[in-house]
């Protein structure tokens, strides 16, 4: 049965921008795997640093559980998300176990540091997945396997420079979009956080008005999740679409982005 990995930043960076795909390759029988690397330790105005790892750690395990999903627990805390050795290795060894068919990952863009550095971080675990000298934490043996990267949409569909992104592959959520609302429900703890911090009304209608951007920009659906495939070398032996195969009308080429990729 093929396995596709979800691993970003913070608890509900899935649930926003991945978890309709997650649902979609779900219900073509792929096994979910769900992780966060930070525990959202600095998400709250109201909560002592224990007590909002432990609800988000929480809000998050519930999240993975209602679609199925392999639950994975997070390794620091937010902010502390760096390009360093010692969670490479741990996530390098996470990857290795799961061995995912499709690694799906942030923009490796984006408006905030975490973001980008659990994007590099997870590119450079899948790459480091067959190196027998790489040591990862725990030790697990390198495997010899195909993996299909692939970048989510940045928040909001901008980059940290205001300039819409344009996806290169987009997936039509609409038949899930009521699946993804109720993942994204359980972090109870964020809706007053990110009304108090970033100014985004209300929680879930935000989710739902960024698919429904996303939509637009595919000019095909309403409600949309983007994804740009990550160069094969060193990856996949071959150049390969398995999101778009397996999809199938669910899901379509955006041949304006693939121009500049030949």
């Amino acid at each position: 049965m093929p396995t596709v990995f979800a691993l970003a930043c913070h608890p509900d960076d899935i649930e926003f921008g991945m978890s309709g795909t997650l649902l979609l390759l779900q219900q073509q029988g792929w096994d979910l795997h769900y992780m966060n690397i930070a525990n959202g330790s600095l998400g709250t105005d109201e909560y002592s640093r224990e007590e909002i790892i432990h609800i988000r750690t929480e809000e998050a395990r519930k999240a993975a559980t209602s679609i199925g999903a392999v639950f994975h627990a997070p390794l620091v805390d937010d902010y502390n998300v760096f390009f360093e050795k010692e969670t490479l290795a741990k996530i390098a060894s996470i990857v290795r176990r799961v061995a995912p068919d499709i690694l799906l990952l942030q923009s490796p863009l984006d408006y905030m540091e975490d973001h980008q550095n659990a994007s590099r971080l997870g590119i450079a675990a899948a790459f480091c997945r067959g190196m027998i000298n790489m040591p990862v934490d725990p030790p697990v043996s390198p495997i010899n396997k195909d993996i299909v990267l692939y970048h989510a949409q940045p928040h909001g569909n901008r980059d940290m420079l205001r300039r819409i992104v344009h996806a290169g592959i987009y997936v039509n959520i609409a038949g899930v979009l009521k699946q993804k609302r109720a993942m994204l429900a359980n972090h109870e703890s964020q809706k007053n956080w990110l009304d108090v911090s970033q100014g985004m009304d209300s929680y879930l209608i935000s989710m739902e008005e960024t698919a429904k951007e996303t939509g637009k920009l595919s000019g095909r659906y309403e409600y949309a999740e983007g994804w740009r495939r990550h160069y094969h070398i060193g990856f996949s032996r071959t150049e390969t679409d398995p999101l778009v195969e397996t999809l199938k009308e669910n899901a379509f080429i955006n041949e304006e982005y693939e121009k500049n990729c030949r």
